[in-house]
């Protein structure tokens, strides 16, 4: 286990603290979310994929944005595999914009077109609706592969995938697909995921404060995503409570090293392998959480690296 934070995030967390910008859970919900969007667009422009459309479906409570990313280098005859992907920011601060980087950089480093979702956020729509419109999401692309243009999805290939808290709303998409008999599943992508209702694990006291996102930061998300303590303990909510994890879909689960919910990823990787679901955990234990949104700063060169890895895990899925 790495002792010392990797130069590229030491240097963004001095940043930070030298600019003054007060922690998340400090801010009302719209100046965290301006502040995240903040960090995380660039002023650039963004990696160029083929074609970067959106459409709209019918949800289970109006219609759900989805933005489609046709990865650079596609070859559009045929079908093609997809990522249903989850952003992340704590149920409540991120959006499309805030991981088109991630989005556009997996889409071509898989091959694969990713179909973004702008779920429903918490505190206006908490637990379980965010669930909900990522689960119709995922039950959309696997009934309808005829997406806009020349884009056809082959269901057959078809992975989940988020960060951070965008990776719990994977966990539960994957544990909904089975018990509801839905779509199956090559792969969920599980980057940096909050699978636990609870705040007793050593990273949690570890990593408290200091690297971008806090405990306080943690406990004020959760506040706004449950409605009540009781739904935290629901396996859709809380995965790593869930008594029987098999039949689960093949995972890849990203850890870092400096982050607060890094044991329960490690937690819930260990709960997979015991359940017979194949697994590959990959920790990074000189990151922060967060890290693979830090795409625009070209220096950072391990959310690249992270990317790698986890689009060789979805080309190894798409082609078993």
């Amino acid at each position: 286990m790495a002792t010392e934070l990797h130069p590229q995030a030491e240097e963004l967390l001095h940043d930070l603290s030298a600019s003054g910008v007060p922690p998340l859970y400090r801010q009302s919900v719209p100046e965290a979310r301006d502040t995240y969007l903040d960090l995380t667009v660039p002023d650039g422009d963004p990696e160029p994929v083929r074609l970067v459309s959106e459409t709209a479906i019918e949800g289970p409570n109006g219609p759900i944005p989805l933005r489609i990313y046709d990865p650079r280098d596609a070859d559009i005859e045929g079908p093609r595999p997809a990522l249903v992907f989850f952003h992340g920011g704590g149920w409540v601060v991120g959006d499309l914009d805030t991981h088109d980087l991630a989005s556009r950089a997996l889409a071509n480093a898989a091959g694969c077109v990713v179909v973004a979702v702008d779920y429903r956020r918490a505190p206006e729509s908490p637990f379980p609706a965010p669930l909900e419109d990522c689960y119709a999401a995922l039950d959309w692309l696997a009934a309808d592969p005829d997406l806009d243009g020349d884009v056809r999805i082959d269901p057959d290939r078809i992975a989940v995938g988020g960060d951070s808290a965008g990776a719990t709303l994977a966990t539960g998409v994957a544990l909904l697909a089975r018990d509801r008999q839905g779509p199956d599943l090559a792969r969920q992508l599980l980057v940096y995921p909050v699978v636990d209702h609870a705040f007793d694990t050593d990273s949690y006291t570890e990593n408290a404060s200091g690297y971008f996102i806090t405990r306080g930061d943690m406990e004020r998300f959760w506040d706004d995503y449950l409605e009540t303590d009781l739904d935290g303990t629901h396996p859709y909510a809380s995965p790593l409570r869930a008594s029987d994890l098999a039949g689960l879909p093949p995972a890849t689960v990203l850890t870092a090293g400096f982050d607060p919910l890094r044991d329960e990823g490690r937690a819930y990787a260990d709960r997979l392998d015991e359940a017979g679901v194949p697994v590959n955990h990959l920790e990074y234990p000189d990151m922060i959480h967060g890290f693979l949104t830090m795409l625009a700063d070209p220096e950072w060169d391990r959310a690249r690296e992270a990317v790698a890895d986890l689009a060789s895990d979805l080309r190894n899925a798409y082609h078993d």
